[in-house]
């Protein structure tokens, strides 16, 4: 995990626990030990992992998190992801940071997942939008590509991508793609996107790395793929949803970006037992 996640991760824990745990705090001493285990409530893609230990690390390095599954592995309802071991404070006032990301994640890896599946199309890469929750990309992005799908930009700094408001204040396609190749390095690609068949025929006049075709239906799609030379890569977007995305398969683009990946995400239900308390299940099997 990167240096930007570490201190993302320790803003999420400043804003939980503020000056204190005072529930912890109040009732356990400083030293005092405990276990618990991290029991998945569904089934689906775990994501995350790595969370939970530098979750302990940033509060105090006094609680150990034991992964009994990695990232990227199907898991099933009741099955164990993890236990944690250490300093009770410690593991109170990490779990609920833990446990929402670990949800949050696991929940768009398994949605991810089942897009791909769905979209039955191995020449078609999925990959995700910029419509993510803020402060939440890094994580966001990662679990994506632990579902097995693909990044699109990371943000405005890191591709062009030229859209209507862009190519309406420029002019032209014509005129924004010029005014970006005289100032960019060769290490940029340019994206445009179109919604017209004169609009594609100007972005490959253009040459423009990458077309998006966007809110177009499969049969224009199918169609404008065609017309694209091998040196321009395409991108469907827009008005794609589960119920429609199998429409899309075996029409010719390279990419097709979701934004509902990220921003329609239904958490994966996870569980933080006490081992030795009365939470949920009982009897729960020990990891060593």
């Amino acid at each position: 995990m990167n240096l930007q996640a570490k201190e993302q991760l320790n803003a999420f824990l400043i804003e939980d626990i503020g000056t204190g745990d005072l529930s912890s705090d109040l009732i356990f001493d400083a030293h005092e030990q405990a276990s618990g285990i991290f029991i998945a409530k569904a089934d689906g893609i775990i994501a995350g992992i790595e969370v939970a230990q530098q979750v302990y690390d940033l509060l105090s390095q006094d609680a150990t998190f034991i992964p009994a599954v990695a990232d990227g592995d199907s898991i099933k309802k009741g099955e164990i992801i993890g236990r944690s071991t250490g300093n009770i404070r410690t593991l109170l006032a990490g779990e609920r940071v833990i446990l929402n990301l670990l949800q949050r994640m696991s929940g768009i890896a398994t949605f991810t997942h089942t897009a791909i599946q769905t979209l039955n199309d191995a020449t078609i890469k999925i990959c995700d939008t910029r419509k993510t929750a803020p402060g939440l990309r890094y994580f966001d992005k990662l679990a994506v590509k632990i579902g097995g799908g693909f990044n699109h930009r990371s943000g405005l700094y890191d591709g062009v991508m030229l859209k209507d408001n862009h190519i309406a204040y420029a002019g032209s396609i014509s005129k924004a793609v010029e005014k970006v190749r005289q100032q960019i390095g060769q290490m940029v690609k340019i994206e445009v996107e179109i919604e017209t068949e004169a609009q594609l025929l100007e972005a490959i006049d253009a040459k423009a790395d990458i077309i998006m075709f966007d809110n177009r239906t499969p049969e224009q799609v199918a169609a404008w793929t065609k017309l694209v030379p091998e040196t321009i890569l395409t991108e469907i977007s827009g008005g794609i949803t589960l119920d429609n995305l199998a429409d899309y398969a075996h029409t010719g683009a390279d990419y097709l970006s979701l934004g509902a990946l990220t921003h329609s995400v239904i958490a994966f239900d996870i569980s933080f037992n006490s081992q030795n308390g009365e939470k949920g299940e009982t009897n729960l099997p020990d990891l060593g």
